[in-house]
């Protein structure tokens, strides 16, 4: 009986040292976590496509390139029309060596020139044929596909929104289990709205496999995650 009655006066005992103190003590509280997940389907794609040329001169092997990247972006512009933008992103120039067994300085045999740009369009029907447009006309890489939200804001929004309320659920379903009520939220933290595109689609055509293809490339866009995380801390009471 003894212990069993220190054990209720002790915390009692610090309130009060720490009320003399002038130390502040913190309310009753409960803290939760809740996550949201939003589906949201993509209105806009990128892909980054690449001419990679090698020859046995700098300067040549970059003029190839370079009528390869033309035409390449002509026929990406004929299909893209007014609906997105053409940039490039990346440029090279590599000497390849040829390393001998038995030591000593490597020798140039030839050069590698490397150019990519990134396509961006809002029409999602087009994608099959600016794949198929790239690969025929010039491009031997497409290095990535991926589809995005033009406006991830909203779906992030969406998803915290929907994060506290499930947040706010579970502490009210806490506080009405152990006989109490919510006073007020002390504290709400979030975690972010991470978005998860769909994973990037590699592909890498030959050219002349390309214009052999007598299909369109088939492209399907899926659905993008939006998640989000919300702590709540609040205050209960009787």
């Amino acid at each position: 009986m003894n212990g069993r009655r220190s054990m209720l006066v002790l915390p009692v005992y610090l309130i009060l040292q720490g009320l003399a103190f002038g130390q502040a003590v913190p309310p009753p509280s409960i803290q939760v976590s809740a996550e949201a997940v939003v589906t949201a389907k993509p209105d806009q794609a990128q892909m980054e496509i690449g001419v990679v040329t090698q020859g046995n001169n700098a300067q040549s092997t970059a003029q190839d390139n370079s009528q390869r990247v033309e035409s390449t972006m002509a026929a990406i512009r004929k299909v893209l029309g007014d609906a997105g933008e053409i940039k490039t992103i990346g440029y090279s120039v590599h000497p390849n060596y040829r390393y001998l067994k038995e030591g000593g300085t490597p020798t140039i045999i030839g050069y590698t020139v490397s150019n990519v740009i990134r396509v961006t369009t809002s029409d999602l029907t087009v994608v099959g044929r600016l794949v198929d447009a790239a690969t025929s006309s010039g491009a031997n890489t497409i290095q990535q596909l991926q589809f995005t939200l033009r406006d991830e804001q909203a779906a992030q929004m969406q998803a915290l929104r929907e994060a506290s309320t499930k947040a706010k659920a579970k502490a009210q379903a806490i506080a009405a289990a152990l006989g109490l009520k919510i006073v007020r939220v002390l504290h709400a933290d979030e975690q972010g709205a991470v978005v998860r595109p769909l994973p990037e689609r590699m592909l890498s055509m030959n050219a002349g496999v390309a214009g052999s293809i007598a299909t369109p490339t088939p492209v399907e866009t899926g659905s993008i995650e939006v998640r989000a995380t919300v702590t709540l801390t609040v205050e209960v009471g009787q």
